[in-house]
């Protein structure tokens, strides 16, 4: 007997039928493709460049960004934003964006602190028509993952970011893809100096991103 495959909704009944990243942003407001939109305060959608050169593409907001409604706005996002300008990245040319929209957590032991809580595989499958549109819109010609989530999504469930970090990898999304490390991990460096070491790891992760970029400037 065949086992039956899982099924469950997705975000592909909520997209607008004209697509630009404003009719987008608006009608993933109302998205109930899966069940992370209880728990969350808002959606979180993808935010920058129009036409992206580079897409960075995480795993879900967190718990700043729910609060804000914007994307990387958190101490992650901080070191992100520190990174690209170390990098020589030009934020203007980047759009950001998360493999889920909606913020999944628990609350600690106390019930004071809303904790990360990694979605489901059934839940990224369920966003998915999102970034798929995100993609389609901005054509970015480099697409970056940060973290293994955003990388197993888009690049296959067997890729590790440990084994193939910064390096660019065969893929119908963009002419360039690459995995690299969340920012957050950098936060979760136990003293100074690893936080220091693997930023600058981080930063040269993106210091190949912008010399491709630089390989083919009118492509930029």
């Amino acid at each position: 007997m065949q086992e039956a495959k899982e099924k469950f909704v997705t975000a592909a009944a909520f997209l607008p039928r004209r697509q630009t990243l404003d009719s987008l942003g608006k009608a993933a407001a109302g998205c109930k493709g899966c069940d992370l939109w209880v728990k969350a305060t808002r959606t979180v959608f993808g935010e920058g460049a129009q036409r992206a050169v580079v897409m960075l593409v995480g795993e879900q907001p967190g718990d700043k960004e729910d609060l804000a409604g914007h994307p990387f706005v958190g101490p992650a996002g901080k070191i992100l934003d520190e990174s690209l300008a170390a990098a020589g990245l030009e934020k203007s040319q980047v759009y950001m964006t998360n493999v889920v929209k909606h913020f999944n957590w628990m609350p600690d032991e106390r019930g004071k602190r809303r904790i990360h809580k990694k979605p489901r595989y059934s839940e990224i499958q369920a966003c998915r028509p999102w970034l798929d549109a995100e993609i389609s819109v901005t054509r970015p010609r480099i697409i970056v993952c940060l973290g293994a989530t955003a990388a197993q999504a888009l690049i296959g469930r067997n890729f590790r970011v440990t084994r193939r970090r910064g390096e660019f990898v065969a893929s119908d999304l963009a002419p360039y893809v690459m995995a690299t490390v969340h920012p957050s991990s950098i936060l979760r460096a136990p003293d100074d100096q690893s936080r220091r070491e693997q930023k600058q790891a981080f930063i040269r992760d993106l210091e190949r991103v912008a010399r491709e970029l630089r390989k083919h400037p009118s492509a930029a």
